[in-house]
């Protein structure tokens, strides 16, 4: 099976597929896509993606898209380790963190966002700023509250699993608008979990080719 990964370096739906593919030790071609550039407008690649967003995951040629279902597809697909619990309920509560962030947190400060802040609303730096915390501020609350008497050191449990492939790039992206993260003390310890991990290391935005300086 052919895995190719079309992504961009700083995207973080593309960082959580990354994330998820080296948790199941999978090998893939990777293919850059500068959105700075709009090169996810080219028809080209619209016809793999048809919103033109990143990532895409093409399987022997066929196109994936959307991360969550990307991950859950590489879930069924290789389930060892998996990223979701067997338990019903528990499943069921570790796709509501994710999705608290793929569908609450995120699309509020994603890049077409960004530009119609600044390009269309003629919204100032500390204006746009006061958006992105707004919305962080907000999510990143009721994600912590989420896994707070769940057990770690990962999101939910001892095991990395899809909440943490959430986590970690939107993290990221707090700290890129510079959001506080001292209130949020379970989150940290998930993420540094995390972070400790070589498959996770190895999908950081500054390790793809296509970063700035590589």
């Amino acid at each position: 099976m052919k895995l190719t990964l079309w992504s961009h370096w700083r995207s973080s739906a593309s960082y959580r597929v990354r994330i998820g593919l080296g948790l199941k030790g999978l090998s893939y071609e990777y293919r850059a896509v500068d959105l700075v550039r709009d090169e996810h407008a080219d028809p080209a690649y619209r016809a793999k993606h048809p919103q033109a967003l990143v990532p895409t995951l093409e399987v022997d040629g066929t196109p994936l898209v959307q991360s969550l279902a990307i991950l859950e597809w590489l879930d069924e697909t290789f389930p060892t380790p998996p990223l979701l619990p067997r338990d019903p309920l528990a499943r069921a509560r570790v796709r509501a963190f994710a999705l608290a962030i793929a569908c609450e947190i995120h699309p509020l400060s994603n890049l077409a966002v960004r530009r119609y802040l600044a390009d269309a609303l003629q919204l100032d730096e500390a204006a746009q700023t006061r958006w992105h915390h707004r919305w962080l501020g907000a999510g990143l609350e009721a994600c912590e509250r989420m896994i707070r008497s769940e057990p770690g050191p990962f999101c939910f449990g001892p095991a990395p699993g899809l909440a943490d492939c959430l986590l970690v790039p939107q993290l990221y992206n707090a700290r890129r608008y510079g959001y506080a993260l001292d209130p949020f003390p379970r989150l940290r310890e998930a993420e540094a979990a995390m972070l400790a991990l070589p498959a996770v290391e190895r999908a950081a935005p500054e390790a793809q080719p296509d970063a700035p300086g590589r």
